[in-house]
């Protein structure tokens, strides 16, 4: 069906017009019809493109999408709103804003048009001021869609950009996992009648704390858990750092040993070890970051162990009747006050009982009622874990500790286990 047309005399006067000029497709079945709406909107500097049909109208879009399509409703074949449908399901790079032109005035068929995919109407006869207005309010809304296009665009290769990084930094610390692993090489070892068996598990790819032991001499091992302040990288870089002060296979390096007069190594006092690292942090590293300590020197032979606490969770007993005791009381954090005093203090093991050294992120863990598990957790966690041993109490404990937790650790996960079967054997 073809519908009359009419252009009223006050057409559109130069400038009108946005001055971008834009691609504009007129769809009619009139010829006349057609020449009329070019004419106006070729005189306002846009190119202007005609087709008789909807179906040459396709045609004409696949080859060079126009900026605005100004259709007939009503035409012979495809419709209007069909005509704008078949346009929609197109695949293009922008959006193209769709006029309906239409004699009808009724909300229903508004609504319907809408619905199509239409994004206004002109009702005929049309005006040149409402042409204006409508191609106006064509063009306003292009231009945001082609500011938003081209930030979402710059937004997408920022975000590329970021993830190419991200994956280099992940792969980074995926090595740097790695190495900190390797920092504790011996995870378990047999001592003859006592054995000690070592647990790290980092929250994220690398984390704060350290576990570790080494020989003082051939009756006495040193054991330690560090816990450093924060997380991530700067937190791991300051446990490779530790890891050289307390190290095994070089003991004149170690700040726990000692050369005496006598050409062999003794271990300092706990509480004296303490406060050599708390002036080393403060005066060397020179770093906002400090840590947490639970060292131990514990005699092979007797069982008699002398211990510090700075600022770690109280180290715990297990006896071997399965009695828990906490130790310690506290102490201050490592690399914190400058000056700060360090009191060592004993316990005694007999053959059955165990000695455990572990991180906040044991005692501090929180189930999904935020509720941490405590010394009173931990102490039910080593009943049932009492029956094993080295390897697998440590992994029972895990496994315990992830379902307090709902599966997800907040913080990393360490801690040195220390069993204590009687005197060593064949001691020097």
């Amino acid at each position: 069906m073809v519908q009359s047309l009419a252009i009223s005399n006050d057409g559109p006067q130069p400038g009108a017009f946005a001055a971008a000029p834009r691609r504009v497709l007129v769809v009619d079945d009139s010829r006349m019809q057609r020449k009329i709406l070019s004419t106006q909107l070729a005189r306002s500097g846009h190119a202007v493109t005609e087709a008789g049909s909807a179906e040459e109208a396709l045609q004409l879009f696949d080859q060079q999408p126009p900026d605005i399509v100004i259709s007939d409703w009503m035409m012979p074949g495809m419709t209007g709103i069909e005509f704008c449908q078949a346009l929609r399901a197109r695949a293009q790079e922008s959006y193209v804003y769709f006029i309906l032109l239409t004699s009808k005035t009724e909300s229903a068929e508004i609504a319907r048009g809408l619905d199509g995919g239409a994004d206004d109407f002109l009702t005929k006869p049309v005006s040149g001021d409402e042409l204006r207005a409508r191609i106006a309010a064509g063009e306003r809304i292009l231009r945001m869609e082609r500011e938003l296009t081209d930030k979402n665009r710059l937004l997408s290769s920022t975000l590329g950009e970021l993830q190419s990084l991200y994956d280099s930094v992940d792969r980074d610390l995926m090595e740097a996992k790695k190495l900190q692993q390797s920092l504790v090489r011996e995870r378990h070892r047999n001592f003859g009648n006592a054995e000690v068996s070592l647990l790290l598990r980092p929250s994220g790819h690398v984390g704060g704390d350290l576990v570790g032991f080494f020989p003082i001499n051939a009756r006495r091992v040193g054991f330690f858990s560090i816990d450093v302040s924060g997380h991530g990288i700067t937190s791991a870089l300051m446990t490779a750092r530790l890891a050289g002060y307390l190290s095994g296979n070089s003991p004149e390096q170690n700040m726990a040993l000692v050369l005496t007069e006598f050409g062999i190594y003794d271990a300092r006092d706990p509480g004296d070890l303490a406060e050599q690292l708390n002036r080393v942090v403060l005066k060397e590293m020179q770093t906002e970051n400090y840590f947490t300590l639970a060292y131990a020197d514990v005699d092979l032979v007797s069982g008699r162990a002398s211990l510090v606490q700075a600022g770690h969770p109280h180290p715990a007993v297990q006896r071997a009747d399965g009695k828990v005791d906490y130790l310690g009381s506290g102490g201050l954090p490592i690399g914190l006050i400058e000056g700060a005093d360090y009191e060592s203090f004993e316990v005694q093991l007999s053959p059955g009982d165990r000695l455990f050294l572990m991180s906040d992120g044991i005692t501090e863990a929180e189930n999904t009622d935020g509720t941490q598990l405590g010394e009173d957790g931990l102490t039910c966690i080593l009943g049932r874990c009492a029956d094993l041993r080295g390897a697998g109490f440590l992994e029972a404990l895990v496994w315990h500790l992830s379902d307090y937790a709902g599966g997800e650790f907040g913080d990393d996960v360490s801690g040195v286990f220390f069993e204590f079967h009687g005197a060593k054997e064949n001691a020097d």
